[in-house]
C-alpha cells in the first residue's frame, strides 16, 4: 500500500523530486502539507484546500483523544470520512502537544500523566496509548509518540529524554496493528550533534517508507536547525520520504529542501492569516497596517488563488481590521496556496536540474516584506 520512488535528483543541488503512495492517493515530494489540528484546517474547508491544491494534511491526536474522542471518530468510520477529506491525512502522535499543552505532567518510562488543556482533568498516554487512538482515527500516515525537549535543553536532558524516545519506539512498533497505516519513527537529540546522530541510527532501524525529524524549530536560531539538518543527511536513506516536522515559513522550506527534505507542515501560514499576515515572494505582507487602507491591488499580483484573483489588499484589510471572519479565511487561502504554489515552482526547478539557480534567486528577494516585516 506505500510506496516511495524517487523522480528526479536535481544535478545542481541535489534536492529532489519523489512519489508516496499511499492508500488514499499519491502525494509528489517535496509537499507542504496544511495542519488540521481539530480535523478542520482552520476557516477552511475541504473544497478549500483541494483548490488550494494541496495533497496531504494533518491532524493532531492530542486534541483529537481529547475531544470528541477517538472512539467516536472510528464510529464515523475513521477522519476521512468523519471530515470528508478523501486525500491523505497524516496524525502526530500527540508528543508534542503533551509537552507544550500542559503545564502539569510527570514523565516516566511508562509515559505521561497529564492535564487536559480543556478542562483539567488527568489522563495517561503511553507509547502504546498513542498508537491506539491513531489506529483508530484512521490517518494513511502516523507518528511514534516521543519525548520533545525545550530548544536551549541542557545535554543530560536531551539524552535522557532520547533514551525514553529510543525505548518508546521499540513499543509503539509492537502496538501498530493496521498495515494500511504507515508508522513514521521521529529523530530527536536537540541540538547536540551526537545525539542526533544516535537518534537517527536508531529510527532507520524501523523506519519502513519514511520517518520523521522533530525537536526542531522550537525556539533555536534558524542557523541552528539547518546545522542540525546539515548533521543528519549524511545518513538519510535514498529510498524513503525525509518529514521535518512544524516548519512552515517559507525561507525554512527552501533551506530545507536544500538540505534533502522532502515533507513539511505546520500552523504558521493559517495563524498568520488570523492575524492578518500573507505570504509573498518578498517577505510578510502585513495587511492590517494602514498602508493597505487605499491599495486596491490583490495580495500578490501572480497569484492564482481565490483571495488574490477577486478581492483586493484594501477590502481584506477592512475585514480584518472589522474583525471579521472571512479576513482571515481569505488570507488562510491565500497563504495556503503561496505554500502549494512555491513547492509547484520548486518541483519544478529540480524537474529542469535549476533548483540550485532558484534557491540563490529566492533567499536573495525573500528578505523584506512591502509591509516592513523582516524575515
Amino acid at each position: 500500500m506505500f510506496k516511495y520512488e524517487v523522480i528526479k535528483v536535481c544535478k545542481q543541488s541535489g534536492a529532489r523530486v519523489g512519489k508516496l503512495t499511499t492508500p488514499h492517493g499519491e502525494i509528489i515530494t517535496p509537499v507542504f502539507m496544511p495542519v488540521g489540528t481539530n480535523a478542520t484546517v482552520k476557516a477552511l474547508t475541504p473544497r478549500d484546500l483541494e483548490e488550494a491544491k494541496a495533497s496531504i494534511i494533518l491532524a493532531n491526536t492530542y486534541h483529537l483523544y481529547l475531544r470528541p474522542g477517538e472512539d467516536l471518530v472510528a464510529k464515523a468510520g475513521g477522519l476521512h470520512e468523519f471530515m470528508q477529506w478523501h486525500k491523505p491525512i497524516l496524525t502526530d502522535s500527540g508528543g508534542f502537544q503533551v509537552f507544550s499543552l500542559s503545564a502539569m505532567r510527570k514523565i516516566t518510562d511508562e509515559g505521561v500523566t497529564f492535564a487536559s488543556y480543556i478542562d483539567g482533568s488527568r489522563h495517561f498516554m503511553s507509547p502504546e496509548k498513542a498508537i491506539e487512538v491513531e489506529n483508530k482515527l484512521g490517518a494513511d500516515i502516523i507518528m511514534a509518540f516521543d519525548e520533545c525537549t525545550e530548544g536551549n535543553s541542557d545535554y543530560a536532558t536531551a539524552k535522557t529524554a532520547l533514551r525514553r524516545t529510543n525505548l518508546w519506539l521499540d513499543r509503539c512498533v509492537k502496538a501498530h496493528q493496521r498495515e494500511d497505516q504507515m508508522l513514521f519513527p521521529i529523530v530527536q537529540g536537540n541540538m547536540y550533534k551526537d545525539l542526533r546522530i544516535e537518534s537517527i541510527k536508531k529510527v532507520l532501524e524501523h523506519a519502513k517508507c519514511g520517518f520523521s525529524i522533530g525537536g526542531l524549530s522550537v525556539g533555536e536560531p534558524k542557523p541552528v536547525m539547518y546545522e542540525m539538518l546539515d548533521t543528519l543527511r549524511p545518513y538519510y536513506p535514498e529510498d524513503q520520504p525525509r518529514y521535518l516536522m512544524g516548519v512552515g515559513s517559507p525561507d525554512c522550506l527552501v533551506e530545507g529542501i536544500m538540505r534533502g527534505i522532502d515533507m513539511f507542515d505546520c500552523v504558521l501560514p493559517t495563524r498568520m492569516a488570523r492575524n492578518g499576515t500573507a505570504f509573498t515572494r518578498d517577505g510578510n505582507l502585513t495587511i492590517r497596517n494602514a498602508t493597505f487602507a487605499e491599495d486596491f491591488a490583490p495580495v500578490e499580483e501572480d497569484c492564482d488563488c481565490y483571495c488574490c484573483r477577486n478581492f483586493s489588499r484594501a477590502y481584506i484589510r477592512h475585514l480584518i481590521k472589522s474583525d471579521e471572519i472571512l479576513g482571515g479565511k481569505l488570507l488562510s487561502i491565500h497563504n495556503i496556496r503561496f505554500l502549494t504554489r512555491l513547492m509547484e515552482d520548486i518541483r519544478q526547478a529540480i524537474m529542469e536540474d535549476r533548483f540550485g539557480d532558484f534557491y540563490r534567486e529566492f533567499t536573495a528577494r525573500y528578505k523584506w516584506g512591502k509591509g516592513g516585516d523582516k524575515k
